[in-house]
């Protein structure tokens, strides 16, 4: 179904995103990672005022495989 877009501001697109305007039947990306990050990382937007002090991140995972990815169709 067609329609009208106004504007849009795009931040950054990273490795695996995907960025669509129009129709579409299937968008299936596919990523896999892991990621550790201290206090106020993940903050988005414009204009932030973040203050955090001391930050410390636990990195140690016990166990070997996180969310595999297999048997998706290529």
């Amino acid at each position: 179904m067609p329609g009208i877009v106004g504007s849009i501001q795009i931040v950054s697109i990273g490795s695996s995103a995907v960025m669509h305007i129009g129709d579409c039947y299937s968008i299936q990306p596919r990523s896999n990672t892991k990621t550790f990050a201290g206090a106020g990382s993940f903050n988005t937007g414009d204009g932030l005022f973040v203050q955090n002090q001391q930050s410390a991140t636990n990195t140690w995972d016990s166990d070997q495989f996180d969310q595999n990815i297999t048997g998706l169709p290529i």
